[in-house]
């Protein structure tokens, strides 16, 4: 199982993903906004999501987990 963490401080904008659906390397699984820029999450590898861990308007701290995937 991977987890995808928040880097830094930030709100939790927009969340581009579900339970359930494949993602490839790279593609945007939600965008977060810090210091006035919008900044997306990428996956890490290829992967099915198992869990969204945040909501939009939520604040994130660095190192909290947003997205928990699972690698194909």
């Amino acid at each position: 199982m991977l987890e995808v963490v928040a880097e830094m401080v930030a709100n939790v904008v927009a969340v581009e993903v579900t339970p359930g659906k494949r993602v490839a390397e790279g593609d945007i699984l939600l965008v977060v906004e810090s210091m006035k820029m919008e900044i997306p999450v990428l996956a890490p590898a290829a992967a099915t999501v198992l869990a969204i861990q945040v909501d939009v308007a939520d604040v994130v701290q660095e190192g909290d987990v947003l997205v928990l995937l699972e690698q194909d």
